[in-house]
């Protein structure tokens, strides 16, 4: 079903666990050729890369705090010199960073929020354009960027959670201008919402809380990591969605229902 994903070059970053690295194996299952990041070097990262190969892709990693727009320049450089050039990225780089009510957020929280959030798809995105264009021309198809959003953007986040939200639903939002700016240049842009899905993000949770948030679920459980993963394929492939961009793509057992 995804054949033409066979030695696409695709830059997931975050991926070294929960979604992101789920969907890495999924697309070293195709055969690509997979980057995968994380803030530091980790000796946990080796069996991923032996694990990628043994399902019939190859994958490489990249250290780097894509907070800081220099480090995502460099992280684009060093990709595009390993691989080539870029057919997909994943901006899957995120995260909660601490849970604070609005009186409480100084400038310092702010930033880093924003900038785990925001900055990192942005401007991992902006270094990422000359390579997606050139690999679509060469191509004769389109490139693909997929955001990762979530629920949350629609919902406002939950307690202390009001800086991601609003990070997610900036995502939601900017890749809009992308379409109108570089659709001209074969590059598709979508954005994959998750719901509650059991990762590190939720390993805070005890049982009542848990067992509270599925009554919020029609499907009854949180999602699972290899359930989002397929979504990545999906998009990424212009077999399959060629004809797609601007969407958000809720995967979430019908959490939210826009």
């Amino acid at each position: 079903m995804f054949d033409d994903l066979k030695n696409k070059r695709v830059l997931i970053t975050g991926a070294t666990q929960g979604i992101g690295l789920a969907a890495a194996l999924a697309f070293a299952r195709q055969g690509a050729h997979v980057g995968i990041t994380s803030r530091t070097e980790s000796p946990d990262i080796a069996p991923i890369l032996r694990q990628m190969q043994e399902l019939g892709g190859e994958g490489a990693h990249f250290a780097g705090d894509l907070s800081s727009t220099a480090e995502c320049r460099t992280l684009i450089e060093r990709f595009v010199e390993r691989f080539g050039g870029i057919d997909v990225l994943i901006n899957n780089v995120g995260g909660l960073v601490g849970r604070r009510q609005l009186p409480e957020i100084d400038d310092d929280f702010f930033d880093q929020v924003i900038d785990l959030n925001a900055r990192s798809a942005h401007m991992t995105t902006r270094f990422a354009i000359p390579h997606l264009k050139a690999a679509a021309q060469q191509s004769g198809t389109t490139s693909s960027v997929i955001l990762v959003g979530s629920f949350a953007a629609y919902m406002g986040g939950g307690p202390g959670a009001s800086l991601y939200a609003a990070s997610k639903a900036w995502l939601h939002t900017i890749q809009k201008n992308w379409v109108t700016a570089h659709t001209k240049d074969g590059i598709r842009f979508n954005v994959v919402s998750p719901g509650t899905i059991d990762t590190a993000f939720h390993a805070d949770k005890g049982d009542a809380v848990r067992a509270q948030i599925n009554t919020s679920i029609p499907m009854g459980r949180f999602g699972r990591p290899e359930e989002i993963a397929p979504s990545f394929l999906f998009l990424a492939s212009h077999a399959c969605s060629g004809y797609i961009t601007g969407q958000v793509l809720n995967v979430n057992g019908g959490q939210y229902m826009p």
